[in-house]
């Protein structure tokens, strides 16, 4: 699923992310959601989030458990 509507999205769910530092690769980074931090409904490059590890970055795909 992808993760650019923030609905898609819930506290504890398995992601991939890539951080800023990575856009340009696109190295994937997987993670748990610890908080949500766009505020709008959607976002064309993904919603921005902070995984259970520090890291933030924009969800990419959501992983189904």
């Amino acid at each position: 699923m992808e993760g650019t509507k923030r609905s898609n999205i819930n506290i504890g769910d398995l992601v991939n992310i890539v951080q800023k530092h990575h856009q340009r690769s696109g190295e994937l980074t997987e993670g748990f959601v610890s908080k949500i931090l766009t505020s709008a409904s959607n976002h064309p490059h993904g919603i921005k989030v902070r995984l259970k590890t520090g890291e933030v970055g924009r969800v990419k795909e959501i992983i189904p458990e």
